[in-house]
């Protein structure tokens, strides 16, 4: 209700609307005041940033957190990500610093809490669950949504108010080390996850962060930070739509700009990109933070600033909203660039608005607000709900790469061979924003805080009546080879041998795969392949299992094995979810999110392209052709596309159309069809992709049972950029194919468009709803 009591102005009254609140607020307030809800600080890391960022050349020691607080702060970093820390004693440090931010100014503004949550809350004890491109695995937006929000409700039980995730960078180049943060190469699958992501979050009252706005995964040379060098119709077409989706569809709170510069533009210090697209295209309200340090980075490293208070008045003036994680570039020199002309006080005037707007929608600037109440005080942060959601997302996202010899199901042979570097480390299940590959590393004497068993572990629990005996072979990246003939003598004993190899994640070059840890080409890390050469070597009855965070070119040594499985680093579940795939207790329904490549030097590539790009005998001596298509996956089933038809042969340029699929199993076992829909340009006034997937569908089918798939298409989202830099629907023919990989034939259905060329507003550019009918 209104608060009517005379002493309580019009911004702590919880009945008016968060605008008019953060507008009463935002007139009282002092220019100092405003600029300090800009900043934030990150407590107990003065000095961060020389491990965890390439700040050499722009480190700055933060200031105390007493002074950093001073008339006010926007947000405070990182307060459970940064060491290990029980929750007890997490919420009591987070309610005295909130404490000590409101007793520093004088309206008593709480900040901002926010954490990373790519994995999970990125806390000590919180469950880990898989990495992005696991859930792009899945096909299965319902259940990410449902993950998002278990791990919001986690947050704000402990007084988080905003999640740095989830990532929405469309790979391009699989040597890139972020590729497992990503949900893949696909456009429309990264943009309906991400907004499912963002639903479930937001849902629990967790500002959801999308990033990196953008380009920021088709760096050059797939480099780290290195610059993007693309053209404005592909970036158009392939980068931004996710974002625009997660923004149009997904009401997201917060966006984070992208590190490398796009034709010679960081986006850090684009207004083109964080204001007239980003707020005034497709009316995003919420609040733009800068990824850490990418302030004076646009001194340091872009060289586009002369100063760090430059730098500030640059991002300020494009539409940053808020500096993390300490402040920097918005610091009180930005006073002074005011009075001497150099930036309007009306810029912070609107950044600090819609700070102070998101503080009201999130409860911040209540009169009864306390930190003490803020959350709970205690909270079980691995939950078994927690760890259910995280076993059915490792269970949906293991992928049936082949099993010519019907290896698969395993049936309790009597001696199994586990042999491989990534066997018996949990540290290869998780991904480098997790707590233990992210933070542990520097303490670790407290553990990983989580219960995750070991693929070793859990292949003797998933057959307790084998004999099974272990060796790890080789080391993730190391050389030593000594080892490799006693592991091919165990192999040649056993009746089966599970071969796990892959990755281990890590930062900066500690890893194989993570943020900084790019590679040159997409063989296996160190002697692997060695390894596999001399298992495959030794038995005819090797199961390959490829637990990584990006594709590797593993199409030869997954011909000799008998059979083999791609995992995405699965999380805390994630070894029981491949067990029990290997015993045929969980039926394999993952598909591939990225290309298995072909060749470990044929990069870059994805499965979105151009003619040229393809296959080209006699033009050029590099084949392209993946070993393993994106959307492939196969089942312990047979899967069959019986019938493909469309509900008109040709509709107007605005118009609509269905395509249905008849989808079944003729198999002898339950199973999981994923069925795909594909569409292709064949005359377009541009050079378009041979294929693009416009949606797909899991559905769960019986033994020779069948099921209707229908695809309800709006002829928006069949459009691209065109020469003059417009989004346009063309007339002329269409292809609709539903297949079971991008390069699979399936069934094709041809519609034709008519009519007049259409400019569709990018709202009108939605998804493609599906539903399922059961059939015979």
């Amino acid at each position: 209700m209104t608060i009517t009591d005379e002493t309580t102005e019009l911004w702590r009254d919880p009945a008016r609307l968060p605008d008019e609140r953060a507008r009463d607020l935002l007139q009282r307030m002092t220019l100092r005041e405003k600029l300090h809800q800009l900043g934030s600080t990150w407590p107990d890391a003065e000095g961060a940033g020389a491990d965890v960022a390439p700040m050499q050349d722009t480190l700055v020691r933060a200031e105390p957190f007493d002074d950093a607080v001073r008339d006010g702060l926007g947000q405070i970093t990182r307060p459970f990500g940064t060491a290990p820390i029980s929750v007890s004693a997490g919420r009591e440090k987070l309610v005295a610093l909130q404490r000590r931010v409101m007793e520093a100014n004088r309206f008593r503004i709480p900040a901002v809490a926010h954490e990373e949550c790519l994995t999970g809350f990125t806390a000590w004890t919180a469950t880990v669950y898989p990495t992005p491109l696991a859930w792009a695995s899945t096909n299965d937006p319902e259940l990410i949504e449902e993950m998002a929000a278990a791990i919001g409700e986690d947050m704000r039980s402990v007084g988080i108010h905003q999640g740095l995730a989830p990532v929405l960078d469309v790979v391009r180049d699989y040597r890139w080390g972020r590729v497992e943060e990503t949900l893949g190469e696909d456009p429309a699958l990264v943009g309906e996850l991400a907004t499912a992501y963002v639903r479930g979050l937001q849902s629990s009252g967790v500002v959801a962060t999308l990033k990196h706005f953008a380009g920021y995964s088709a760096s050059r040379g797939a480099r780290n930070h290195a610059p993007v060098t693309m053209g404005p119709r592909e970036f158009a077409d392939v980068v931004l739509p996710p974002f625009a989706r997660a923004v149009i569809d997904g009401g997201v709170r917060s966006v984070m700009n992208s590190y490398a510069d796009v034709d010679g533009v960081p986006p850090a210090a684009d207004r083109e990109l964080l204001t007239r697209v980003l707020r005034d295209e497709w009316g995003f309200e919420g609040t733009v933070v800068s990824d850490y340090w990418a302030i004076p980075f646009l001194q340091s490293t872009h060289r586009i600033a002369e100063s760090i208070t430059d730098a500030g008045i640059q991002s300020l003036t494009a539409g940053m909203d808020v500096e993390l994680p300490h402040t920097l570039g918005f610091d009180d020199s930005l006073l002074g660039a005011v009075e001497d002309g150099r930036l309007d006080a009306s810029t912070i005037d609107e950044a600090a608005f819609r700070v102070l707007r998101q503080k009201a929608e999130l409860g911040l600037l209540d009169p009864y607000w306390t930190p003490e109440e803020d959350g709970l005080s205690s909270y079980d942060l691995d939950s078994p709900r927690n760890r259910r959601i995280a076993r059915r997302v490792a269970e949906e996202s293991v992928i049936l790469l082949q099993n010519e010899q019907r290896a698969l199901p395993l049936a309790a042979p009597p001696r199994i061979a586990v042999i491989g570097p990534g066997a018996d480390d949990s540290g290869c299940l998780f991904g480098c924003y997790s707590f233990p590959n992210h933070v542990i590393p520097g303490y670790p004497e407290a553990g990983i805080g989580v219960d995750a068993p070991t693929v070793l572990q859990a292949v003797r629990a998933e057959f307790p009546d084998s004999v099974i005996d272990y060796d790890p072979g080789v080391s993730i990246s190391g050389t030593d080879t000594s080892r490799i003939a006693a592991a091919a003598e165990l192999a040649a004993r056993a009746d089966v041998t599970i071969l796990v190899v892959g990755d281990r994640s890590g930062m900066f070059g500690h890893g194989t795969s993570g943020e900084g840890c790019d590679v040159t080409d997409l063989a296996l890390p160190g002697v692997q392949e060695q390894l596999a050469d001399s298992v495959l070597d030794a038995s005819p009855r090797v199961v390959l299992v490829v637990l990584s965070g990006r594709p590797y070119a593993i199409g030869a040594i997954a011909a000799r094995s008998a059979a083999a499985l791609q995992v995405f680093f699965p999380g805390e579940e994630g070894a029981g979810a491949i067990a029990g795939v290997l015993s045929g207790r969980i039926e394999p329904s993952g598909r591939l999110p990225v290309q298995i490549p072909g060749e470990a030097a044929s990069q870059p590539g994805t499965y979105l392209a151009a003619p040229l790009a393809l296959r080209s005998d006699g033009v050029s001596n590099i084949d392209p052709t993946p070993a393993f298509p994106f959307g492939h996956g196969l089942s312990y089933s047979s899967l069959t596309i019986e019938e493909v038809r469309a509900d008109r042969s040709e509709t107007d340029t605005g118009g609509r159309v269905r395509i249905s699929a008849t989808v079944a199993n003729i198999g002898d076992r339950v199973a999981w069809a994923v069925p795909q829909l594909y569409v292709s340009d064949p005359v377009a006034s541009v050079t378009r992709p041979v294929r693009t997937r416009l949606a797909s569908r899991r559905v769960r089918l019986e033994p020779g049972r069948r099921s209707v798939v229908h695809f309800d298409v709006h002829t928006a989202v069949l459009g691209f950029t065109g020469r003059d830099l417009r989004y346009r629907v063309e007339a002329g023919d269409l292809v609709f194919t539903v297949a079971q990989s991008a390069a699979d034939p399936g069934l094709a259905a041809t519609l034709r468009l008519r009519g007049a060329t259409r400019y569709p507003s990018v709202s009108r550019r939605r998804s493609v709803p599906t539903t399922v009918a059961p059939g015979a």
